[in-house]
């Protein structure tokens, strides 16, 4: 019997398969690319497209356990999109995963499943799901968790939901590059005071914590059945880690500010125009992006320490070493 890691080509779920091999699982990855490196660490990858239930359906027979990491992220999109995808496709996972019989299911959910629109300060998994949204997002990861959450103990599968915050590190092909994208495109602005504290998740720990909760699934199972939240113990000064990655690049540190007030009214003005003229791409500023921006957003892992035994391995300092090395070869490579 395999292991299947849906989305096992992207940031998190790359990891998760190579830690996977590293201990001697057979893995198969399902995805909609190829990817030939996987292949010859010594995955299975079998190409295919969440939203097709035919497709989800074949990709599970013969398989025992899954990691659900496939998802499209982002603050702006037709609801179509993120429903189908988040949403739909985690239901088809699951409907595959009760015919097949399978016996796990570790789900990568958000934080963002619980904003509100608040600042969080070391909130835990007491947080309701808001009946407001602000983008398709959070409002499509939220069904399928609960959806995800409510699956289990039918049919012999126990589940288990994972929240990790800012998800950052070496081969990154998401947070990092865009923020340094915007800088060298003098198109980043520190949006309020800069005082905001964030919890972060370095990729590899993040990635241990799905394992660490996969294995305890087939133990005493606390954690089955409940949603945890996953990043490093002690928040980080947004602004200042930000300053930080710039530097890596040989980049200044953002000197161009604008209030949280006036970036949420800019934000709810481009929202109008994006949608009502059908712009492509995104906008460069929403509300929920000013949003978190600009507030706190800590989270506490006691839940997560106590229920599976989640410690991060590496540490804040360690992990931006490895990123510092990333990011000098690649300047260097450009030279």
């Amino acid at each position: 019997m395999s292991i299947l890691v849906t989305g096992g080509g992207g940031f998190l779920g790359r990891y998760i398969v190579e830690k996977l091999l590293a201990r001697g699982e057979r893995v198969k990855v399902f995805a909609r690319g190829e990817y030939p490196d996987l292949e010859a660490l010594g995955a299975e990858v079998i190409r295919g497209d969440i939203q097709n239930p035919q497709q989800v359906d074949d990709a599970l027979n013969g398989i025992s356990s899954v990691f659900h990491t496939a998802a499209v992220p982002g603050i702006w999109g037709p609801w179509s999109m993120y429903h189908g995808i988040n949403t739909l496709g985690t239901n088809h996972v699951l409907d595959a995963c009760r015919k097949h019989q399978v016996g796990r299911l570790v789900y990568t959910s958000s934080p963002s499943v619980v904003y509100d629109g608040k600042p969080h300060l070391d909130a835990n998994e007491s947080l309701p799901y808001p009946t407001d949204w602000f983008c398709h997002y959070p409002h499509s990861k939220a069904l399928a968790e609960q959806a995800v959450l409510a699956a289990d103990g039918r049919e012999g599968l126990r589940t288990v939901a994972l929240r990790p915050h800012l998800i950052w590190g070496p081969r990154d092909n998401h947070l990092i590059p865009r923020l340094i994208q915007r800088a060298k495109a003098g198109r980043l602005r520190r949006v309020g005071d800069g005082s905001n504290f964030v919890s972060m998740s370095y990729v590899e720990n993040a990635a241990d914590a799905h394992l660490q909760a996969f294995d305890a699934l087939s133990s005493e199972a606390q954690c089955a059945g409940k949603a945890y939240f996953i990043n490093e113990p002690e928040p980080v000064k947004l602004w200042d880690w930000v300053d930080e990655i710039l530097a890596m690049a040989d980049l200044p540190p953002v000197r161009k500010t604008i209030s949280s007030g006036a970036a949420y009214s800019v934000g709810r003005i481009l929202e109008s125009v994006w949608g009502t003229l059908k712009l492509g791409g995104e906008p460069p500023m929403t509300r929920f992006l000013a949003s978190q921006l600009s507030q706190s957003h800590s989270y506490s892992i006691e839940n997560a320490r106590k229920d599976f035994g989640y410690s991060p391995s590496v540490s804040i300092e360690e992990g931006m070493r490895r990123l510092a090395e990333q990011i000098g070869g690649e300047r260097s490579e450009e030279r």
